[in-house]
C-alpha cells in the first residue's frame, strides 16, 4: 500500500502548506498499469512523460478547487497529455467545476470517452479502458525524444546556421 505525494506544488503549497513528493507511483491492476497525478501538475508534462516511460496504460490525475474558472486548462491539459502520450487519463475534480469542465476519462487519441453531467452535481465517469499492445506510436515517441535526429542535423553549414536567413 502507498500514496502519492503532488511531486510540483502550487506557489501557496510550497510556501506553507506542503513538502513535495520525490517519486513516482504506480499499481497495476487486472494487467493495466496505472499512474498517480495531482493539484496543478497537468500543467507539468514532464509528469505524464515519466509515466509513459514507466509504462503506464493510465494515468489518474485528481485536482481541487471551488473556483470554476481554474477547470478549463486542466481539462485541456489532460486532453493533451493524453495524445501526446499514448495512454488514457482521468480527470477528477470538485463538481462545481464541471459547468465549465466536466470531469472525464481521456482516451489515447486526445477525445474524451466519457464525461460527467455539466450539471454543477456529483457525477461517475465510466469508460472501458483497454491496454494497446500495437501501440506503435509510443517506441516511435521514445525514439523521437532520444537521440534519433543527432545524426541528421548539419553543422557548419551556413544555410543551416544563420538564424537570420532561409
Amino acid at each position: 500500500m502507498t500514496r502519492y505525494d503532488e511531486r510540483l506544488l502550487s506557489h501557496t503549497k510550497i510556501s506553507f502548506m506542503y513538502s513535495p513528493g520525490r517519486i513516482p507511483v504506480t499499481f497495476e491492476v487486472d494487467g493495466m498499469r496505472f499512474g498517480c497525478a495531482a493539484g496543478i501538475e497537468s500543467h507539468y508534462h514532464e509528469i505524464f512523460t515519466e509515466y509513459e516511460r514507466l509504462d503506464v496504460d493510465c494515468a489518474l490525475f485528481a485536482t481541487s478547487g471551488e473556483v470554476p474558472s481554474a477547470a478549463p486548462p486542466f481539462a485541456a491539459e489532460v486532453l493533451g497529455v493524453a495524445a501526446s502520450n499514448t495512454f488514457w487519463v482521468s480527470y477528477a475534480a470538485h463538481a462545481p467545476q464541471s459547468v465549465i469542465a466536466p470531469c472525464g476519462i481521456a482516451g489515447p487519441k486526445g477525445q474524451w470517452a466519457a464525461r460527467c453531467p455539466d450539471d454543477g452535481r456529483p457525477g461517475i465517469a465510466i469508460a472501458e479502458i483497454t491496454a494497446d499492445p500495437a501501440n506503435l506510436a509510443r517506441p516511435w515517441r521514445r525514439n523521437a525524444r532520444g537521440d534519433l535526429y543527432r545524426p541528421q542535423q548539419v553543422e557548419g553549414d551556413p544555410r543551416s546556421d544563420s538564424r537570420e536567413a532561409f
